[in-house]
């Protein structure tokens, strides 16, 4: 066994901050200069320390790599798409990391059922539109921002990333001859949207603090710079641009966390001037779609003034003040958007802690029909729509999954009400759904509150069990099922998987995360510790065997409940985390600060917020005791949660605690917020997590202890 080598010690550099009347000594504030070589060496170091603590776990990471891979059919294609006169779909190949974005023209305009290529078969008149191998040649990092085609279907605007801090390079291919235009536009956020003249786009830039603030107007061949549409000067809000399915409108929204403001004007004026459908009102959010109900255009606006659940309007276009409910808000059912087509709607609401769609006709005569709730069979499904882009189309994509099915792919015959399958994620070797179990359980908070939470096991496992127990918990984000083929390998070695639902995601509705976040924050912690023990309890697992997981915000959780339970826990694996989250939320400078304080509060004007975050957070809490081992996993180029952040903490927890369980931090030099890119790359990194986990959720003595034992 290679010798196991001391873990890196930081400097300790005093760095005063004082707010408030309160005074912070920050020893490691200097690893935040990443141009200081310094820093970068001694991330180096611990990226080595990392890798010879966990040098023994490597036979276990190629077996799990291995294993993710042959059940991935690597050579595949999705299910086709229809825009305009083609298909569009995507392919992948064995050995390849990226993948091919394609095309092939539609044989029959009157046949809506879309070709169900193998990927064996030539496909007649396949066009290859992007090959993402070729255009990641040369660089470490590489991600796809847009890949969007003029409704023409004669150029392809695409988007580009090739450091990781999510600022992109768009530029466009002439599809008729594959060559790309001169015009070639750097620095934009990932999305770019096409006016409905074929020549003219919309895009995003962003300003220093990374938030999309202004959107831009650029038509083909005339130059740069392109023309400045729309600036938002309020650091709260973010920007988003679109077009409606139905071609005829351009949307720009933006929105902070509590408030929004969409505008829009006509998509086939390439100098179009953007209205203000409804000014903005603090503290009232609202989203616009269009539809055409007996005729008239109208705005169907979803809004929560006076529903906390939120609420579904109409209103004429020339008069959107002018509403009429068309769903009341419910306390008990969370709307969450609503999707026009020629002929009817979809509703896509939460109820119960579960994703659910509907379907709701719209009659010539202006009349809506009866509600057409989509069912399925498992009590943990969630399901969407897929890909839909055509505003009238005799069919319409709908997909579902859970923790143990596949993805499966419908299409609804809106004449028969068939329900069509076209796919289902192919999972390699012999997975029998049946062999699996999921379930909802419930556990109760301190505060007397229930607490869903999600569990997935084999069927024949034997309880108590080691167990990995995920969160997340902020932004109303909802962690819903979800069919991961890298799980199975957690669940054939015997693992529990579950999902602590907690107060802060929007699982149930808004005031569940309206009661997870600002001065009610803590209730995401306690909640996930309540979970923890919940599972303990019942005789699931044991705190020797339970590992807590968690990234970004969920990064924040882990922090928090290794300061608040330790001992409940065996291993704490924290991705990007959010563990100094004052000082950052202090300094709005930062990338997303300022639009962060809807989330957290401003603790630069209000010492209660202050004094509240300084209480929970992670780094400026830790205490001499005992910790489990804790993995930490972050990238350099991260813009949204800072390398420097786990950084800080890694090396207090080593500064501070008691034990001598392993305290890691890896990073990836050439990477973002997502991680590493490349889809072999990130096999490797999901079978070094993996095999961490189950290490630290086995039986084995203490590492420590076994180091000895080997030693002796």
């Amino acid at each position: 066994m290679t010798e196991i080598s001391q873990p890196p010690v930081a400097k300790r550099v005093d760095s005063r901050r004082e707010f408030h009347g309160d005074v912070f000594n920050d020893p490691y504030e200097w690893f935040r200069d990443k141009s200081d070589p310094e820093v970068t060496a001694y991330l180096e170091a611990e990226n080595a320390y990392a890798d010879a603590v966990t040098e023994n776990l490597e036979p276990l990471r190629q077996k799990i790599f291995d294993e993710i891979k042959a059940r991935t059919k690597e050579t595949d294609l999705s299910v086709p798409a229809r825009r305009g006169d083609y298909w569009y779909y995507a392919r992948s190949f064995e050995g390849k990391q990226y993948g091919l974005q394609c095309r092939t023209p539609v044989q029959d305009p009157d046949d809506w059922s879309p070709p169900l290529f193998d990927e064996n078969t030539e496909v007649p008149g396949e066009q290859i539109l992007l090959d993402e191998n070729l255009e990641a040649e040369g660089h470490e990092f590489f991600a796809l921002g847009a890949a969007s085609v003029s409704l023409d279907g004669n150029v392809l605007a695409y988007s580009v990333d090739t450091t990781g801090d999510e600022r992109y390079t768009l530029r466009f291919r002439n599809l008729r001859t594959g060559e790309n235009h001169d015009d070639v536009i750097a620095g934009i956020s990932a999305g770019v949207t096409w006016a409905t003249d074929n020549q003219t786009v919309y895009y995003l830039t962003v300003d220093d603090a990374w938030r999309p603030d202004t959107v831009w107007r650029h038509r083909l061949g005339a130059g740069l710079p392109a023309q400045k549409v729309y600036h938002e000067p309020d650091e709260r809000f973010w920007l988003g641009v679109g077009r409606t399915r139905s071609n005829k409108y351009l949307m720009i929204a933006a929105g902070s966390s509590i408030t929004s403001e969409v505008f829009y004007a006509d998509a086939d004026d390439p100098d179009a001037e953007f209205v203000s459908i409804l000014p903005r009102r603090e503290g009232v959010e609202y989203s616009v779609e269009h539809a055409v109900v007996g005729g008239e255009d109208r705005f169907l606006i979803l809004h929560n003034d006076g529903a906390v659940n939120f609420t579904l309007t109409e209103a004429p276009v020339a008069d959107p003040a002018d509403q009429h409910t068309l769903i009341a808000g419910r306390d008990d059912v969370r709307l969450d958007g609503v999707d026009a087509f020629v002929g009817h709607l979809v509703v896509s609401y939460r109820s119960e802690a579960l994703p659910r769609i509907q379907l709701w006709p719209i009659y010539a005569t202006g009349q809506y029909g009866a509600i057409e709730e989509l069912t399925f069979e498992s009590e943990l499904t969630a399901s969407g729509l897929g890909g839909n882009p055509n505003w009238d189309a005799p069919r319409l994509r709908i997909a579902a999954t859970s923790f143990i099915t596949p993805v499966r792919v419908y299409d609804i015959d809106l004449a028969t009400g068939e329900r069509i399958l076209l796919r289902e994620q192919p999972v390699l070797g012999d997975y029998r759904p049946a062999d699996y179990v999921e379930r909802r359980d419930w556990a109760v908070a301190e505060d007397g509150v229930r607490v869903p939470i999600s569990v997935i096991h084999r069927a024949d496992v034997t309880l108590p069990a080691p167990t990995l127990l995920y969160g997340y918990g902020a932004y109303e984000s909802c962690e819903d099922p979800r069919f991961s083929i890298a799980r199975l390998s957690l669940l054939d070695r015997g693992m529990v998987f579950a999902i602590a639902h907690v107060r802060g995601g929007g699982e149930l509705g808004r005031l569940w995360y309206e009661h997870g976040k600002l001065l009610q924050k803590r209730n995401t912690f306690t909640d996930f510790i309540a979970v923890g023990r919940h599972l303990v309890d019942v005789g699931m697992t044991r705190p020797q065997n339970l590992v807590a997981l968690g990234g970004s915000a969920g990064g924040l959780l882990m922090g928090a409940v290794a300061n608040l339970a330790p001992e409940l826990f065996a291993g704490i694996l924290a991705q990007v985390p959010f563990v100094d989250p004052l000082t950052t939320i202090l300094d709005p400078s930062l990338p997303l600060t300022v639009t962060e304080w809807d989330e957290w509060g401003n603790p630069l004007e209000d010492s209660d917020v202050y004094a509240y975050m300084k209480s929970y957070s992670p780094y400026e809490n830790v205490e001499a005791k005992d910790y489990p081992a804790i993995l930490a996993m972050t990238s350099l180029n991260d813009t949204r949660v800072l390398y420097v952040e786990p950084a800080k903490w890694v090396a207090a927890l080593r500064h501070t605690k008691s034990d001598t369980h392993p305290v890691l931090l890896k990073t990836q030099m050439s990477a973002g917020h997502g991680g590493i890119s490349g889809r072999y790359e990130r096999w490797k990194e999901v079978a070094f997590q993996y095999a961490w986990i189950l290490d630290a959720a086995s039986t084995m003595p203490p590492r420590d202890e076994a180091v000895e034992e080997q030693g002796n």
